[in-house]
């Protein structure tokens, strides 16, 4: 923990009790029940990149599991509990959560032999920062102090490195942020706070194609658009050393395909059965059928940058959320596989409250008639909601349309893009022609990830350029708070403001229901929805 203080530990100790209270059900496995192959691969349903493979351009989901299993940083979090459990880092302390040092435990080494060192970190970071070298999540680097000399909001840097970072020796160097931010030693567990070695700077690109990490596994080979696969890494000295060969990331288009797979035992771990095979996926797969709560959550955001929305009456946007009958669809599109939001903040994170939506996000089709007309009607009387194809989402893109266009009469249809990386395209090239489903799954377990990080003016995870001075300041004030804890209550308080500007309509909770095949055992899913690859043994055959 951070050990600066009583209070510190006392707000640490509520987040592990606030998710070990939530997540009970997050050791559900099939233990180890016959001789384990120790050098077998899992077979692991995934999709392609949308980003070359560099930690700090790689946002969706696809790209974050291979990204998680190459590299390892400073702390992860226990699954379960979301407790930060320190890996490369022997110590992480602050006196006035302004300055961090980090001290790193020796005898860590990439995948390449080299000694993974202080500067493998600072270097890392002040390249994932500058402007020039376009990393999607640069943004999260914008705490530090000197961020705007590398990464102006106008004009050219005027420098490649960030002032707030110092390298004190080979296993120490201290982090400088511009104010202070009580929770931060939580975000140095995203995977973008990653070090890099030293030849990924003469070639960043041909290393996005070959990375060289310093995770549990080593990267093997990456056929485009089919699978990437990685292999276990011996001189690995993290906690979580892997219990199997390696891990093959297979890219499958449909998820109907890869549950059809599951069942024949072709692929051994999907991570979320389709909505048609709900009904029969416990029957089919017994004691191997997962279900169990995770902390994301499912919206749909208007563009703002487009003509619809650009000037739209926030009573819109409110009336169309009131029209969507989340029960319903729940019940039958999901099976009672999610839970109706009444919020922006994932469940099981410190800071999460109930109904921070109020009566916005309850079905209610003559307030959400009423509204609508108030804020002078939906443009065109028309919206759509663009979704991948290949990610199950269609059921209930239609479902949520169908409500739309009975309770209020405004025209409704999906906008279908082939595959997650068209459609991450579409909006990172601001091309979303009305509304899109948005999905965040937690990369820290507080408040703040899932609005800081989502509703901040200019934040990279902020697609729909969404901006909000109220908000941005009352973000500010909950960042100068002097605990964790109650820099989560200043962030309730943020969230208490997107009732006034609904950036996002707010859609279900998600849960976890995958499987696994018959050949493999030790499976478990973490508090991110993941199932924790380095945990799963290969039975032998």
């Amino acid at each position: 923990m951070r050990g600066a203080s009583s209070a510190k530990w006392v707000a640490m100790a509520a987040v592990v009790a606030l998710a070990a209270t939530a997540c009970g059900d997050s050791d559900s496995s099939s233990g180890n029940d016959g001789p384990v192959d120790k050098s077998g691969k899992v077979v692991f349903d995934n999709g392609e990149p949308q980003k070359p493979l560099q930690p700090a351009n790689t946002m969706e989901s696809y790209g974050s599991a291979v990204i998680r299993s190459l590299f390892q940083g400073l702390a992860d979090y226990e699954p379960g509990t979301g407790k930060i459990v320190k890996e490369n880092a022997e110590s992480v302390t602050t006196k006035d959560n302004k300055v961090w040092t980090i001290k790193l435990k020796k005898g860590w080494k990439f995948h390449n032999g080299e000694t993974v060192t202080s500067k493998s970190y600072v270097d890392a970071w002040n390249w994932a920062a500058a402007t020039k070298n376009n990393q999607q999540n640069s943004s999260w680097f914008a705490d530090i102090k000197g961020y705007e000399d590398v990464h102006p909001e106008k004009g050219d840097a005027k420098s490649d490195k960030m002032s707030g970072l110092k390298v004190v020796d080979d296993t120490t160097f201290t982090i400088e942020l511009t104010t202070p931010v009580p929770y931060y030693e939580y975000k140095l567990g995203y995977e973008v706070f990653s070090p890099l070695p030293s030849g990924f700077f003469q070639d960043p690109k041909g290393y996005g194609q070959k990375p060289v990490g310093n995770g549990p596994y080593k990267f093997v080979k990456w056929d485009h658009n089919k699978q990437i696969e990685v292999e276990t890494f011996p001189g690995y000295q993290g906690s979580n050393k892997a219990k199997n060969g390696g891990v093959i990331f297979k890219n499958y288009s449909q998820p109907e395909a890869a549950y059809k797979d599951l069942v024949s035992d072709n692929v051994d771990v999907i991570r979320q059965v389709p909505p048609n095979d709900l009904p029969n996926y416990k029957s089919d797969l017994g004691d191997r059928a997962i279900d169990q709560d995770y902390s994301a959550i499912q919206t749909i955001n208007p563009a703002f940058y487009n003509t619809q929305f650009k000037d739209i009456d926030v009573k819109v946007v409110q009336g169309l959320s009131m029209a969507i009958d989340r029960e319903t669809i729940t019940k039958t599109v999901f099976q009672g596989t999610r839970v109706p939001a009444t919020g922006w903040v994932a469940k099981d994170v410190l800071g999460y409250q109930a109904d921070a939506c109020g009566e916005f996000c309850k079905f209610d089709p003559a307030k959400a008639k009423d509204l609508i007309k108030q804020g002078g009607g939906v443009p065109n009387n028309a919206i759509k909601i663009q979704y991948n194809a290949d990610g199950g989402h269609k059921e209930w893109v239609d479902a949520v349309c169908g409500s739309i266009r009975k309770s209020v009469g405004v025209e409704c249809v999906g906008d279908s893009k082939a595959d997650f990386q068209a459609d991450l395209e579409a909006r990172d090239n601001k091309q979303v022609k009305s509304m899109y489903r948005s999905g965040w799954v937690l990369d820290y377990p507080f408040n703040g990830n899932f609005l800081r990080d989502l509703y901040g003016t200019g934040v990279a995870g902020n697609k729909g350029a969404f901006s909000d001075k109220k908000f941005d300041d009352l973000v500010k004030k909950a960042d100068n708070a002097k605990t964790l804890e109650e820099s989560a209550k200043e962030y309730n308080l943020a969230e208490q403001q997107l009732k006034n500007t609904f950036p996002a309509i707010p859609l279900w909770y998600y849960k976890v229901n995958a499987g696994y095949s018959k050949n493999v055992s030790n499976v478990k899913f973490n508090q991110k929805g993941d199932p924790i690859l380095t945990d799963i043994t290969v039975k032998q055959k």
